[in-house]
């Protein structure tokens, strides 16, 4: 599957993005870009808007009137929620269902087996583990062939090792050429996997850029603010 992805530059234009439910501002984004290359995070307080900004780059929330999402042209996302649904079916047939093509046989025995769920193909996808879910759920985003995978929350109540398995698998996909965009809380797993960093506060993308300067010299006292807060919290 690897050699199927594209390492191509990949990138979003926002301009005029206002995302409000409820009579409640999610996203306010008046005009910013964002390229994507390796692993990018999007962190920020609880209810920042990080998911639905996920949503809202793979077209699952379409921008308000008068804003728009451009993409580089060949951008193929995938995107996979903190809670995927799965049919009462098992393993192989859960993990074929892509909704993008069939994947062949082949295709998905060689899924199943980079994944660790060949044991485990016949069983009820229901009835598996929150980490085998998830290891489904990525195995399922693998066959769809992205070039930019976008992941809510990947590692959520898992244990240390199967986080471990997942962050390992993450990994694969951004040196396959597959770039990701990972939302999460933890700023350990952030700094062990991100490159770049989207800091969502308030709805709105308050600082971008490189991994490492952002935890050191933070730009914006929204910023500071929030890692003094989460430093504390840990």
């Amino acid at each position: 599957m690897a050699n199927q992805m594209t390492n191509q530059a990949k990138w979003i234009e926002l301009r005029a993005i206002q995302i409000v439910r409820d009579g409640r501002t999610i996203l306010d984004i008046p005009n910013t870009d964002i390229q994507f290359g390796g692993i990018t995070a999007c962190i920020g307080p609880n209810g920042a808007g990080k998911t639905t900004f996920l949503k809202l780059v793979h077209g699952l929330i379409k921008p308000n009137v008068g804003g728009s999402v451009g993409y580089a042209d060949g951008i193929r996302s995938a995107l996979v929620l903190h809670h995927t649904p799965m049919i009462k079916a098992s393993v192989r047939c859960n993990i074929g269902l892509n909704g993008v093509r069939k994947p062949t046989e082949d295709e998905i025995d060689l899924v199943l087996q980079e994944v660790g769920l060949s044991h485990l193909q016949h069983q009820p996808a229901h009835q598996l583990s929150a980490g085998e879910k998830q290891k489904l759920s990525l195995g399922r985003a693998r066959l769809q062939n992205p070039n930019l995978l976008l992941l809510d929350e990947p590692t959520a109540n898992l244990d240390p090792a199967t986080t471990e398995q997942v962050e390992t698998m993450i990994r694969g996909f951004a040196a396959s050429g597959c770039d990701v965009l990972i939302s999460s809380h933890q700023l350990a797993q952030v700094r062990r996997l991100a490159d770049s960093i989207v800091f969502i506060d308030g709805g709105q993308i308050i600082e971008k850029g490189a991994c490492a300067p952002f935890f050191t010299q933070p730009q914006t006292e929204a910023a500071l603010l929030y890692l003094q807060r989460e430093r504390t919290a840990d």
